[in-house]
């Protein structure tokens, strides 16, 4: 395998732009490279400044690149179509302008790419990791979110030669195995690729290595983090909503958590995978102090397993 490491700001809590106690987008790249990191991505819509030439100037100062953008929002509802596809435009306009890392043998698609995923619903933030209860779209507003994506997707690649990567993620509507199985049918390969995440594969009750293969076809990016199972199986227990579980450290540094790495490994090799991974560990923003030895504690340990 030729695999690079990467982060992503999720580290430092920034999921929620809104949220005020969000660090220094500044601080986080500085945090970024003293954790031994080459690269990371740019974070949720809005985080980062849309500002092409500062930020390629602050990523060459420390001497980092950008591996992907974020869509981040609500994907279902028809009416938000104009915004996700500003955002598409944005988002790819700034990332294809920023320091790349070095494309490497056998990797399917060149970065950036732009990571899409659900997120927005109630009824189904507080549904994450329960797929036995969490309601379901109907077949009309499943076909608009996939029109919605489909529409992502090409925009991306025709205007700027991104590449889209769909992402399931816990407590949004494509979370679970039959969701995943039903939008690869639905999205063809040639449009858009998977972003496949150990962490919310096994919030969602699957098994990452078995996931990984099974989409071994579509695997274009990955994510790597960890869930401590005493804390995962407490939070499942309560009725609570995903981001305010990982407030409570359902996520860990990778190492310290219930995933098996050296079998992930042993199936990225057996599947061929060639190009990049990126580490997360969504938090409270609040405990932002802790992200710097958290994030350089999971490269460290992926690095000892052969990563």
């Amino acid at each position: 395998m030729t695999i690079t490491i990467t982060t992503a700001p999720c580290c430092w809590g920034v999921d929620d732009v809104k949220n005020p106690n969000l660090p220094a987008w500044e601080r986080v790249f500085d945090e970024a490279a003293a954790a031994g990191y080459g690269g990371m991505e740019l974070g949720p819509y809005g985080y980062v400044p849309l500002e092409s030439e500062r930020v390629a100037k602050a990523l060459q100062d420390r001497k980092l690149f950008i591996v992907a953008g974020t869509i981040f929002d609500d994907l279902v509802s028809p009416a938000n179509r104009a915004s996700l596809l500003r955002q598409t435009d944005e988002i790819c306009a700034v990332i294809t302008r920023l320091p790349q890392p070095e494309q490497v043998p056998g990797q399917r698609f060149k970065t950036p790419y732009l990571t899409v995923m659900d997120w927005g619903h109630d009824e189904r933030d507080y549904a994450a990791g329960h797929s036995d209860r969490a309601p379901r779209l109907s077949n009309e507003a499943w076909n608009g979110m996939v029109a919605n994506i489909k529409a992502i997707a090409e925009l991306a690649s025709r205007k700027y030669g991104v590449r889209a990567v769909i992402h399931p993620h816990a407590g949004g509507y494509i979370e679970f195995a039959d969701e995943i199985e039903r939008i690869a049918s639905d999205v063809p390969a040639e449009l858009a690729g998977f972003c496949i995440d150990t962490g919310h594969t096994h919030y969602a009750g699957m098994n990452p290595v078995e996931t990984l293969k099974t989409y071994a076809d579509r695997l274009d990016y990955i994510h790597f983090k960890d869930i401590d199972e005493q804390v995962f199986r407490r939070v499942l227990g309560e009725k609570i909503r995903f981001f305010e579980a990982c407030a409570q450290g359902v996520m860990c540094p990778i190492g310290h958590g219930v995933i098996d790495y050296p079998a992930v490994k042993r199936a990225l090799e057996e599947i061929g995978y060639h190009g990049f991974i990126t580490v997360e560990q969504e938090r409270d923003p609040l405990s932002a102090a802790g992200s710097l030895a958290d994030v350089k504690e999971s490269r460290d340990y992926l690095r000892s397993v052969g990563f």
